[in-house]
């Protein structure tokens, strides 16, 4: 049960970003993000040496034995998952606060589903006719929304897709701990975007809310979660977890429709209530699966 609660936790944590995020409106998406990073990057450097000392330590050491083309191609997948992680929480911000809540929900609901494809096309991950099916009635959905809505459909694809293309990266054959992992991957972002510092808009004055709202976005909505979902899946298979997910986007979406009061219609309503068929369809398929491949092999 505790395993559950955490993950359960975690992504109700996420649902509720805007919150803490829109109060931040005022202030320019790259100020936000750069500020974000780098309490994100010290918070997490001080709680990996303070509660994952040991995953920590066996990283580092693990590291030091590759060789030199494994670490090359270690530095690459690095540098890389830090540029579309930086990306991603960048357009994150700056849909959020200057586009819809509702088009940041619209991503995270479609991002299982994109990452799939991609591990499907560059992984060679194969899918299920179940899941194919629920691909397909994802783009209809998608279709739907471009009419009359291509922007915030385009808003949404940029954060999904960039996020999809970070986790598609995580799937290596390094033998790293993920957390530590996410760690490097923060502090790398850290340093790429300090450079950028001096030309973000100062027009904004930075005031102690500014800096605390960030502080909770690094520390609660970054580190925090992040820490649940590494716990949670000690008992709890990914698949499991995996559904759990997508509480994070229907928390987002309620908060945008019955919070925020953005304004939503018959076709968006329709699309939005395909994807969440598609949802359905796409977990059951990999479930139904999951099992059948269980049978056989007992």
């Amino acid at each position: 049960m505790k395993y559950y609660t955490s993950a359960l936790l975690g992504f109700v944590i996420w649902g509720t970003f805007a919150l803490v995020l829109k109060p931040l409106g005022a202030f320019g998406a790259l100020d936000i993000l750069i500020h974000r990073v780098i309490f994100a990057a010290i918070s997490i450097v001080i709680a990996c040496f303070l509660f994952r000392r040991k995953q920590t330590l066996a990283s580092i050491h693990y590291i030091k034995t590759l060789d030199r083309s494994r670490k090359t191609k270690l530095l690459i997948n690095v540098v890389s998952s830090a540029i579309f992680l930086a990306f991603n929480w960048f357009s994150f911000i700056y849909v959020m606060n200057a586009i819809s809540v509702n088009a940041t929900s619209l991503a995270y609901l479609i991002c299982p589903i994109l990452t799939t494809i991609l591990a499907s096309l560059f992984l060679n991950e194969r899918l299920n006719n179940g899941q194919w099916l629920a691909v397909f009635i994802a783009a209809v959905s998608c279709i739907i929304l471009a009419y009359g809505h291509f922007m915030d459909l385009f808003y949404s694809m940029m954060i999904a897709l960039s996020y999809a293309i970070y986790l598609i990266l995580q799937k290596n054959s390094f033998q790293i701990d993920k957390f530590f992992s996410l760690t490097i991957h923060i502090v790398v972002s850290m340093f790429l975007l300090l450079p950028l510092l001096g030309i973000v808009d100062t027009s904004s004055v930075k005031t102690p809310e500014f800096y605390g709202l960030v502080f909770v976005i690094a520390v609660g909505y970054t580190i925090i979660p992040l820490f649940m979902n590494i716990f949670a899946l000690k008992g709890l298979d990914s698949s499991v977890v995996g559904i759990l997910m997508y509480l994070n986007p229907i928390i987002s979406f309620f908060l945008a429709v019955f919070y925020y009061r953005e304004p939503i219609n018959t076709q968006q309503i329709v699309a939005f209530s395909m994807i969440m068929l598609a949802i359905l369809v796409f977990n059951a398929a990999y479930i139904y699966e999951r099992r059948r491949k269980l049978k056989i092999q007992s």
